[in-house]
């Protein structure tokens, strides 16, 4: 069973699945069992407080597989940002092969990583973004249609457009992410050019997710219409699970309110209390429309196995329904 594309050749692992970073969630425990069943699971570096705890947090990670995982790095403006040098240095010296880069403009840390062999995937949210990424060095692009948890950018361009959109420009490997779930989406997004797919949600659902129980099940419970865009008049909109908190921030900021309005609402550490209590109107907390899909917590290791197998069954089936004209 194996799916062999440009992301497992370029990336050195077995199956082209990838589990994003995720802040909070992309501890070691899950980006460990991502790798043990073959897929490319990242760690989230600004999920440890400090570079000294993300080196720790890789020392844990390599305790528990010997596969290949990376760490995710990303970079917002911010008036007191946290140490990008330190964090970028922890990278390099721990031997990380694969970094995920975020947020902004990736060139201003490539060159360390280069310099040290480490390869770059970078997520975007447009194809002009993605291009620019392309040209200024990264080893390949994972782009985010409207459909995804977080971020979805201000174009809103669905997968089904912006994944081909994408792979017809772009020369470097690209991992579709935003709405996959199973198998057949990863066959989907093969036949859309992509080389691989990137989930979070459908991650989040496992076993192995450090996430508390309730989190997992309301996942399960959701529908895909069981989101909101938050920050939208802000242009920083951000897709989270529908929740009371998520509805006031909604309310407010359709009313005309600005961001200190919604601050003590949509803090960090609330969004935090929500993974560790399973209180779910503790905070506002990152889900993608994916969540229509999902409809079990299985290992991550039966999770991947299974979406594999799918595919391969789908795109089978698929070519045997197809005539081709003598």
């Amino acid at each position: 069973m194996a799916l062999r594309t440009r992301l497992t050749e370029v990336f050195g692992i077995e199956h082209p699945v990838v589990q994003g970073g995720m802040q909070w969630v992309g501890r070691a425990e899950l980006v460990a069992a991502v790798a043990e069943a073959g897929g490319l699971g990242f760690l989230t570096a600004l999920t440890q407080p400090t570079p000294e705890d993300l080196a720790k947090e890789i020392a844990r990670c390599r305790e528990l597989t010997d596969r290949p995982f990376g760490v995710n790095l990303t970079i917002l403006p911010a008036i007191d940002p946290p140490p990008y040098d330190e964090y970028r240095r922890v990278i390099v010296e721990s031997g990380i092969p694969i970094v995920e880069t975020a947020g902004s403009n990736p060139e201003p840390h490539l060159p360390l990583f280069h310099e040290h062999g480490v390869k770059v995937l970078h997520k975007c949210t447009s194809v002009r973004h993605a291009l620019k990424a392309e040209r200024v060095g990264v080893d390949g692009v994972s782009i985010d249609g409207f459909e995804c948890a977080g971020h979805p950018g201000e174009d809103d361009v669905p997968g089904l457009v912006l994944i081909p959109a994408a792979t017809a420009r772009l020369s470097v490997p690209v991992v579709a992410s935003g709405g996959f779930a199973d198998g057949r989406g990863l066959a989907a997004a093969l036949a859309l050019g992509a080389d691989g797919i990137n989930m979070g949600t459908r991650f989040m659902a496992t076993v192995e997710a450090p996430v508390h129980r309730n989190v997992k099940q309301a996942i399960v419970d959701a529908d895909e219409r069981a989101t909101d865009l938050i920050f939208r008049p802000l242009r920083n909109t951000a897709r989270v699970a529908r929740n009371a908190v998520s509805t006031e921030v909604v309310r407010i900021l359709d009313g005309g309110g600005q961001f200190p309005d919604v601050r003590e609402l949509v803090a960090g550490a609330r969004g935090r209390t929500v993974f560790e209590t399973g209180e779910l109107d503790a905070g506002v907390w990152t889900a993608g429309q994916c969540q229509g899909l999902i409809d079990d917590i299985p290992t991550v290791a039966d999770l991947v196995h299974r979406i594999v197998a799918d595919a391969e069954e789908v795109l089978g089936r698929l070519a045997g329904r197809v005539v081709v004209p003598a």
